[in-house]
This record gives C-alpha cells, sequence and structure tokens, in this order.
C-alpha cells in the first residue's frame, strides 16, 4: 500500500513541476503574432496591378518582415512601400507614382514592426496578376523569422 501511495505522490509532483516549468516558459516566451486586416489586390484598366494591406505586430515582441508573396510569387523589395500609420479606414489604388509622394518609403530590405506597431504596405505589380483575374481569390502571405500569416483576397478591378 505505501508503494502505491509513493507512486502516486511521485506522479502528483512530477505532473506538478512539468506544469510549472511549462506556464515558466510559455509566459515568459513573447510569440510572434501578426494581424492583416484591409487588404486588397487591384488591376486597372492598363493592367497595373497592385495588393495593400494594414500589417499589425499584436505578438509581445518586435518583428521583421522577411518576405512578401502574392499568388505565391515573391515580391522584390524595389515593388514594396510601407509606412507607419494607425489603422483607420480602408485602403484605396494609389497610383505607383504617387505612393512615394503621398508618404510611403520603398522598402529595401527586411521591414521592421515594433510590439504594437501598425504598417499600411503596398505591393507594386505583382507579377502574375492581370486583368483576366478580377474576381479570382488570390492569397497575400507575410512571411518573418518564426512564422507565415496568409491573407485571402479577391482581385478587384481598380478603374481606369
Amino acid at each position: 500500500m505505501t508503494t502505491l501511495i509513493l507512486l502516486v505522490v511521485s506522479v502528483l509532483l512530477a505532473g506538478i513541476v512539468t506544469y510549472y516549468a511549462t506556464n515558466i516558459t510559455m509566459t515568459r516566451t513573447q510569440q510572434e503574432e501578426v494581424q492583416i486586416v484591409y487588404a486588397h489586390c487591384w488591376v486597372n484598366s492598363s493592367d497595373s496591378a497592385e495588393a495593400a494591406f494594414y500589417l499589425k505586430n499584436v505578438g509581445g515582441r518586435d518583428i521583421l518582415i522577411d518576405k512578401i508573396t502574392v499568388r505565391g510569387v515573391t515580391s522584390i523589395w524595389d515593388n514594396v512601400y510601407f509606412n507607419d500609420t494607425e489603422r483607420s479606414e480602408d485602403l484605396v489604388w494609389v497610383a505607383h507614382e504617387d505612393l512615394v509622394t503621398g508618404g510611403l518609403e520603398q522598402a529595401d530590405d527586411d521591414i521592421p514592426v515594433e510590439s504594437s506597431g501598425v504598417r499600411i504596405i503596398y505591393v507594386t505589380s505583382p507579377d502574375n496578376i492581370d486583368l483576366t483575374d478580377i474576381g479570382t481569390p488570390v492569397s497575400i502571405t507575410v512571411f518573418t523569422m518564426n512564422g507565415q500569416w496568409v491573407e485571402e483576397v479577391m482581385v478587384e478591378y481598380a478603374g481606369s
């Protein structure tokens, strides 16, 4: 009988120690977590495409955006524009030449996003989007060191 009691106590003690260690590790490890909102992908009448979205870092640590893909094709940094912002309203098509004059910065490397920070991101000229894709769902994927976040949108017509 005492052997059974010792066995139950040791298993219970091991369970408590494991729970405590897991709890300490999880509360001290800050996770990456990203929200993508107001995502769009447009094509205008001259067959020029553009994708845009707000990205909010809701995790407990700063992140770096390593890569952005539209429909599985990696966007080169020369085609990515971003800015710090407060999420306010839905995004609209902005002509490519107006992105920089509109206050957005052209990316040249990984894009940092501080904890609780919000970035507005425009991707110009996604390689595989054209007028025939209007109404077709496409995915916008953001890659960081520890994760990838996917948002699916319908390609919209942006007008002329």
